[in-house]
């Protein structure tokens, strides 16, 4: 009885949001990181989201050369305040109120910025943030709120990006819950003011992640939108075809059970990676390829598809991203997400107005690493890095106090030979493998690559013969690779 009377509810609810939706365009979003040290200058950049025919870009800071060359285009624009800036604003409205004076006054309207974004994934179990920042969000968002008012700028909406994670529960997508430390103390109140100030849910959501999570369990095919597969959400009777409307409508639960039913939704950040570490499957230009493709037609479509939960109703939509990037951290799916590569050059075919059919593509790769890897894995040093990065990078892992590098002391099993390519391979596996549980990935600023070769018995990259020693010894050929070995 009472998902029944959720449901009803819900859909009462549809008529307010269908009114509101003839003000809000199903143009395809990009988001524009900048985390790479090889990416053309913004103006090219620009350039290129012109000729992509995009619709709207999301920025991750509010970058002024960046909203200068947007001032030239009809893109319609979010900036964000920095995750280490939400609690001095939320703490001083004097700080907001400059805030707002140094970033958006001297752009807009000539840039067309239509949201500000306090933080990204604020509320993420993923983030290293302080605790107390999450307590500040909501004060930030609505000091933001009141310097925009201050302003007569209320046609600029204030949001907040967060990750999936703010759900305690997300399947079947009629059981979707808040989190329980977040619930009350957090996500009621920002409902509350995106409420009043009528602005948007924002929500990272990726099926890639849910699928690559369990991919033995969760077809492929409903994750990539090729509708061949359909689910039945048992407490509500509604029928879903792909993993993506899943994650949204238990977003869209998750907020009628705290009272708000008819709150907007925007999809902040989606998409799939064209590449990735070996352990993660999937991550290939073929998936990435339809994935886009098959979300561009499913959200431009005429009429709007919307969700079963939310049929018809537009969600304005950001790709992730424009390029690959280079210099972000973590596992190797990271630096993989871009419609172009670094250089500008597309790593697939793709039309963002969603007319194109996919028979107009060109054939792209055969795919190799839809299923879980199985075999060992090691953490090496990159072939031809600079020795120099290399030295500095072993020196602050092995500086960590953590008895990561022990065995490389002078006198100990593992120190000769002398080669900062050695140690560093040592280091890096080390590393890797007693903190990998933890989210440690094998990347080490770009210095490192994984390896299904035993580094033992490999020749490394200035030609030194790795001596007998160190096949045999324990500590590293034993101890730390069995470690690494895929279950």
């Amino acid at each position: 009885m009472e998902t029944f009377v959720l449901n009803c509810y819900l859909f009462l609810c549809f008529s307010l949001i269908l009114i509101s939706d003839a003000e809000i365009s199903s143009k395809i979003g990009i988001n524009y990181g900048q985390l790479g040290n090889n990416l053309p200058a913004p103006n090219l950049a620009i350039e290129m989201m012109n000729s992509m025919r995009v619709g709207r870009v999301k920025l991750y800071d509010a970058n002024h050369e960046i909203l200068s060359n947007l001032s030239k285009t009809k893109f319609q624009v979010s900036i964000m305040i920095p995750n280490n800036e939400i609690s001095g604003i939320a703490n001083n409205q004097t700080r907001a109120d400059q805030w707002i004076l140094n970033n958006l006054l001297p752009f807009y309207p000539q840039t067309m910025i239509r949201f500000i974004l306090v933080g990204n994934e604020v509320l993420s179990l993923d983030s290293d943030i302080d605790r107390q920042v999450w307590n500040d969000l909501v004060p930030a968002m609505r000091r933001i709120w009141s310097s925009l008012k201050a302003n007569n700028l209320q046609i600029i909406r204030v949001g907040t990006p967060v990750a999936m994670d703010v759900l305690e529960t997300t399947f079947p997508p009629s059981r979707g819950t808040f989190r329980s430390d977040i619930q009350r103390t957090v996500v009621a109140p920002m409902l509350d003011f995106l409420n009043e100030t009528r602005s948007f849910f924002f929500a990272n959501v990726y099926p890639y992640f849910a699928w690559a999570a369990d991919p033995m369990n969760i077809n492929l095919d409903f994750a990539l939108f090729n509708g061949n597969f359909e689910q039945i959400d048992g407490g509500s009777g509604l029928v879903y075809t792909n993993l993506l409307d899943e994650m949204l409508d238990s977003l869209i639960f998750a907020m009628a059970k705290l009272g708000y039913p008819d709150i907007r939704l925007v999809i902040s950040e989606t998409g799939w990676p064209t590449a990735g570490d070996m352990e993660q499957p999937g991550a290939n230009l073929l998936n990435a390829a339809t994935y886009n493709r098959n979300l561009v037609k499913r959200i431009t479509a005429k009429p709007t598809v919307g969700t079963p939960a939310r049929p018809k109703v537009v969600i304005p939509t950001f790709i992730f991203s424009l390029f690959d990037e280079n210099q972000k951290p973590g596992s190797g799916t990271e630096r993989h997400w871009g419609l172009l590569s670094s250089d500008g050059s597309p790593n697939y075919q793709i039309d963002l107005t969603g007319k194109e059919s996919s028979v107009e593509y060109d054939p792209l790769p055969v795919v190799e690493n839809n299923m879980p890897f199985r075999g060992r894995l090691w953490c090496v040093a990159a072939r031809g890095v600079d020795l120099m990065e290399l030295g500095a990078t072993v020196d602050d892992v092995c500086g960590r106090g953590d008895g990561t590098c022990e065995a490389l002391s002078p006198g100990r099993e593992c120190y000769e030979p002398v080669s900062v390519y050695w140690h560093a391979s040592y280091a890096f596996s080390s590393y890797w493998s007693k903190f990998r549980s933890q989210g440690a990935s094998c990347y080490f600023n770009g210095l490192a690559e994984q390896t299904t070769t035993d580094p033992n018995r490999k020749t490394n990259v200035l030609g030194e013969r790795k001596s007998t020693p160190h096949s045999g010894d324990p500590k590293f050929h034993q101890e730390e690779v069995s470690r690494l070995e895929e279950t």
